[in-house]
């Protein structure tokens, strides 16, 4: 029990004393982006979004307000696409990926995202045992990539990179949400029918099991990973 309080609180401190990660750079063609080339500008000062209710879960604060300054890199369905991040990922916690194509005859500069437009891609959960243990694969990584569906249809896509950090999870409010927004334009697709799509904000309540969890005692026997199932195609 004293090793366990230790570690929450340890990981409860680590902000305090150094910056918070954030995702700044596409990571496409084989290539990490210059930051915020292609990547929404948030305003937050690298703060973490905690309501799930705010229109800032969906590319950060100020990330709505941003994308008349961002470019929009073209990418091709099937090749590997990601976000990266400007330190490696600290927090014990976990990853989505979604995206959400612009209306048609709208450019993605100018949208917003709202409405129920977004889609899962890719996610890095939790490992567990039954109750001995659980370990966080997205601790070290400095960035995530996935494979576009090959049948995704072409078009101006955002791709939001979300890292819910639990380590102070256990009371409502306590996960910390680390969003950003990418803007590609996909070529080379297909007719597919991404889903389930959901709206951000609304695809959370903050009560899932996922998100309102103690991960430090009694270790969780499972983890229930957050948002709909992954599409791939």
């Amino acid at each position: 029990m004293k090793t366990v309080s230790l570690l929450a609180i340890a990981s409860a401190l680590l902000p305090a004393v150094s910056a918070h990660y954030r995702w700044t750079s596409l990571v496409a063609n084989g290539v990490t982006t210059t930051a915020y080339e292609y990547v929404r500008v948030n305003t937050n000062d690298n703060s973490p979004v905690t309501d799930v209710t705010s229109t800032d879960l969906r590319c950060n604060v100020g990330g709505l307000a941003s994308g008349s300054v961002t470019s929009t890199d073209t990418v091709t369905a099937g090749s590997t696409v990601g976000l990266a991040l400007d330190i490696a990922i600290y927090h014990q916690g976990v990853v989505n990926i979604y995206m959400a194509k612009a209306p048609s005859g709208t450019n993605i500069s100018d949208w917003d995202g709202s409405g129920s437009v977004w889609f899962k891609v890719h996610e890095v959960t939790a490992v567990t045992d039954g109750g001995t243990s659980i370990t966080w694969p997205s601790i070290g990584m400095t960035q995530v990539t996935f494979t576009l569906p090959s049948d995704i249809p072409d078009g101006q896509y955002f791709i939001r990179a979300e890292d819910i950090a639990l380590h102070v999870a256990s009371t409502f409010g306590g996960a910390q949400f680390y969003i950003s927004c990418a803007q590609v334009n996909v070529q080379g697709g297909g007719s597919g029918t991404p889903g389930p799509l959901v709206a951000i904000p609304g695809v959370y309540t903050g009560y899932e099991p996922g998100i309102l969890i103690d991960i430090y005692y009694p270790i969780p026997a499972n983890y229930t990973q957050p948002g709909p199932a992954v599409w791939s195609g």
